[in-house]
């Protein structure tokens, strides 16, 4: 079953596995993807869906330096490399538009001040060019900024498919701006997008709308990842996380998206299999933030009909073949987590591919 094809949206996928969205961050200042970037993607284009790394739809949403954006015509232009890169090979390919909301610093964005539906900083430090600082406490969005940010996301979609992507997934998950907003902890908004699970889950749930009826529901996908209290965001409330969650996905699920796709160390239990029956589309899990799933769990979740597609991380950054070794049972690479966000092909693109 992982190696049968799949319907997603009007595409076919040759096989279930999903390369994760995975933050690589070799894109320079201007996060413009270069023919290294193209290379990487079109090395892993046997996988059945390559969902990109996180690109920023606005200077501000930038996270890391080095990550892409979707904003510039030079970004479109080297995204178009790199997506015609992975349709010479017979793959497909989604672009995963992520704004860092509060997870970032004024360095990295440029001097432009960080965004959330809070004025509430994470606690710690962040990785800047000149070393570790504090996280800045971020602007609170009014509700005029909050119509400009869901443009920001529509604009950055629109892009995508200008420069050759199947799709665009939402990345309201890990602690970034969508999941500030559906997290208790860093959205305590009194106004109609913060308190209740209704209000926490209003501003995704129109960001999903406007994205839909600039690309279409066929090609656009969610990434969430309930009860995981990532980067400052916390959803430690059991009855919360379900309500906040069942709210979103109540809403959402009439729109027939692509997929949904879950980050969960449980793909297999209550909430997860709960929130899958809300949604009734393709359904995509990942067992876990930094946690590596195996093939045998992959196998099982798709025998056993937990999902329709497996997504996987650090195996498909070590082993660019990887449909092809779990096939045929072949030997892995081991990843050197030293290189993840490192510059150069090193790390990147010199995994080797299987050879007797």
């Amino acid at each position: 079953m992982l190696f049968s094809p799949l319907t997603l949206g009007e595409m076919e996928l040759s096989n279930r596995l999903v390369m994760a969205p995975l933050t690589r961050v070799r894109s320079g200042k201007e996060g413009v993807p270069g023919a290294l970037v193209a290379e990487y993607y079109r090395q892993r284009a046997s996988l059945g869906l390559i969902v990109s790394e996180g690109i920023w739809p606005a200077a501000a949403g930038r996270s890391y330096p080095g990550q892409p954006g979707l904003v510039t015509d030079e970004q479109i232009a080297g995204w178009k490399v790199v997506t015609d890169a992975v349709h010479a090979e017979g793959g497909r390919m989604f672009a995963q538009i992520m704004h860092g909301g509060r997870v970032s610093h004024e360095s990295i964005t440029g001097g432009l001040e960080l965004v959330a539906p809070s004025a509430v900083a994470i606690d710690g430090d962040v990785r800047t060019p000149a070393g570790p600082l504090p996280y800045p406490v971020p602007h609170a969005l009014t509700t005029d900024e909050l119509q400009v940010v869901i443009q920001e996301f529509v604009a950055a979609a629109l892009n995508a498919i200008e420069a050759g992507f199947d799709g665009v997934e939402l990345h309201s998950a890990n602690g970034y701006l969508l999941h500030e907003f559906l997290a208790p902890n860093s959205n305590v908004r009194t106004d109609s997008y913060g308190g209740s699970p209704e209000n926490r889950a209003r501003f995704v749930i129109e960001t999903v709308n406007a994205v839909v009826a600039a690309v279409g529901a066929n090609r656009v996908g969610i990434r969430i990842s309930p009860a995981n209290s990532a980067q400052g965001t916390l959803e430690s409330d059991p009855a919360d996380v379900r309500a906040t969650y069942e709210v979103l996905l109540n809403s959402i699920a009439p729109l027939n998206l692509a997929y949904l796709s879950v980050l969960h160390q449980d793909p297999a239990g209550e909430l997860v299999q709960g929130l899958r029956s809300r949604f009734k589309g393709t359904f995509l899990v990942n067992s876990g933030f930094g946690e590596v799933t195996s093939q045998e769990e992959a196998v099982r979740l798709i025998a056993d009909g937990y999902a329709d597609a497996v997504v996987v991380g650090r195996p498909a950054i070590a082993n660019p073949d990887l449909a092809r070794r779990w096939r045929e049972g072949l030997p892995l690479n081991e990843p050197n987590p030293a290189t993840f966000y490192t510059d150069g092909a090193e790390g990147y693109t010199d995994y080797p591919a299987y050879s007797a």
